[in-house]
């Protein structure tokens, strides 16, 4: 077992040693949180670009639709999106986008993409294989696809969908299109490290306004630690039943995708939403930023530049850890998730 001082040691270090301007984590059992600390240059009251980490949020939006009968995810995405249905997509399922099996990984896609040229863009793509042959990570394109439903189905636009229905029920501020009136606070992303110039535009756009008010759903969340931390307690413990329970148990619990991750180079362990550690014994180099002690039924989602957020149900943890560190070196900030994680998997009770 480890104790609190432990795992903010070891994140200190980072910062002491100039690697990284800024961190925040969070741990939280039982719906609370049981360590919320920030380090570096920020407070508490600063949100970090969460990257990737925001997928499950817009997932867990889906969800909704499920349980209310709108959507099934065996059904084509052009019944839903006919605009969609171009060039060989209409066979794509909603399942197929949701575990990132739907074949389109490279289509090109925008920062602030508006409705009309959204779907545009759908009518333009093209398969790069057949759906539903090969696991394959696409960074934003699968998540223009879930906004473009929530928005057909939920009546809403998506950021207020997901503010509405997901984020307000749990007590959670807006964490996806924030205005730009409201983005005081937001930590600015910093290059760090040495890398060549592309290595940081991933993330550096996410310092613009008009990047953070349009919400790209694969990946710009603006939240704490904290927030991260909490949303995965609403996972584990679905209050005031937001999530039809047998939904939530599906995504949090059903292994849906086992195909192998080109870029990890072992099964990719998907739900639909979520990364799942599985008893295979290399969770830790699953896309989730589990650690040694996770166990096989934790569930989570990592972001670029290694921020991370997961639950363990064995343990009844959630941790959450962000940074505005662009850290090009995947390997050291995957190296640095890990031991963080690990440390967290194993606090005391």
């Amino acid at each position: 077992m480890t104790s609190a001082s432990e795992l903010v040691d070891l994140a200190r270090r980072d910062v002491d040693k100039g690697r990284l301007p800024a961190c925040q984590l969070a741990v939280a059992r039982d719906g609370e949180l049981v360590l919320f600390e920030t380090l570096g240059d920020a407070g508490d009251r600063t949100r970090f670009c969460s990257f990737s980490a925001i997928k499950p949020v817009v997932a867990s939006a889906v969800w909704l639709l499920i349980g209310d009968g709108l959507v099934d995810v065996q059904r084509p995405v052009a019944e839903y999106i006919p605009e969609f249905g171009t060039h060989g997509k209409e066979v794509v399922t909603v399942e197929q986008v949701l575990l990132h099996t739907c074949g389109f990984p490279s289509a090109p896609v925008g920062d602030t993409e508006d409705r009309p040229a959204r779907l545009r863009r759908f009518a333009d793509w093209r398969l790069e294989w057949p759906p539903g042959t090969r696991f394959a990570y696409h960074p934003a394109q699968a998540h223009w696809v879930l906004a473009e439903l929530i928005e057909r189905l939920g009546g809403a636009d998506f950021r207020d969908f997901i503010a509405e229905r997901v984020c307000r029920p749990l007590g959670l501020p807006r964490v996806l299109g924030i205005p730009p009136g409201e983005q005081g606070g937001i930590a600015d992303l910093v290059e760090v490290g040495s890398g060549p110039p592309e290595a940081y535009t991933l993330g550096l756009r996410f310092n613009r306004p008009e990047v953070r008010a349009a919400g790209v759903p694969g990946g710009g969340g603006i939240m704490t630690a904290a927030d991260l931390a909490l949303f995965y307690q609403a996972l584990l413990h679905n209050p005031g039943g937001l999530w039809k329970p047998e939904v939530l148990a599906d995504a949090t619990g059903t292994i849906r995708c086992t195909f192998p991750d080109p870029l990890m180079g072992v099964a990719a362990n998907r739900s639909i939403g979520l990364v799942i550690a599985g008893d295979d014994g290399q969770h830790i180099t699953r896309y989730a930023g589990f650690g040694q002690g996770n166990s096989p039924g934790s569930f989570g989602h990592a972001g670029a530049y290694m921020q991370i957020g997961w639950a363990d149900p064995a343990t009844g943890l959630s941790f959450a850890y962000l940074t505005n560190g662009l850290e090009p070196d995947q390997l050291r900030a995957g190296s640095r998730g890990v031991r963080l994680a690990g440390v967290a998997a194993a606090l005391e009770p």
